[in-house]
């Protein structure tokens, strides 16, 4: 691939979602989704509050968050922030690609702890998956998870990735999984 592209959709609905740019008014919830310890265990832990304070404010200084590939997760009936979602390249220098040059779309989500066990982060994925799908030429995508997060990869098992190997990163194991873009086309 010679142009690494994402998802540019500016928003994502779905039955009960809305995947969206941040506002200002998601410093509150993207803090407690951050900070919380349940929700960060598998994902290096929780942050200080201090330093997600500040990363939220630059972020929505710079614009940082209205990347492409970057949404908040809503509820489409309140507008609140209940998780976040990315769909962008994994960086090549990290470990964990299916193709040689490494590049292959990265699927990440984290919800908040109020917002488990309801589906939500099925829904969000597979209505991105869609629509990236439908965007973007067919290729790779890779969902990583550390290996002990046993509820993380029977949801990627859910939404159709199988493993293909595991790493060494952060301190623990890592399991690869990928899935086709293709896959994901109605």
């Amino acid at each position: 691939m010679s142009q690494l592209r994402t998802l540019s959709a500016p928003e994502i609905p779905s039955e009960r979602l809305l995947l969206r740019k941040a506002y200002a008014a998601d410093r509150e919830e993207f803090i407690e989704l951050m900070t919380d310890p349940e929700v960060q265990e598998y994902i290096g832990g929780p942050r200080p509050r201090s330093d997600v304070e500040q990363h939220f404010d630059a972020a929505m200084t710079a614009n940082a968050a209205s990347r492409p590939g970057n949404y908040v997760i809503a509820d489409n009936t309140t507008n609140r922030l209940m998780g976040t979602l990315m769909l962008a390249h994994r960086p090549a220098d990290r470990p964990g690609h299916v193709t040689e040059d490494g590049e292959a779309l990265e699927l990440g989500y984290v919800l908040r702890r109020s917002a488990w066990g309801a589906g939500f982060a099925f829904e969000a994925a597979t209505v991105a998956l869609r629509a990236a799908a439908d965007e973007l030429p067919d290729q790779p995508v890779v969902l990583v998870t550390q290996t002990a997060n046993k509820r993380s990869l029977k949801l990627a098992a859910r939404l159709g990735f199988r493993p293909v190997s595991t790493f060494e990163e952060f301190g623990a194991e890592q399991t690869l999984c990928t899935a086709p873009l293709s896959m994901f086309q109605i």
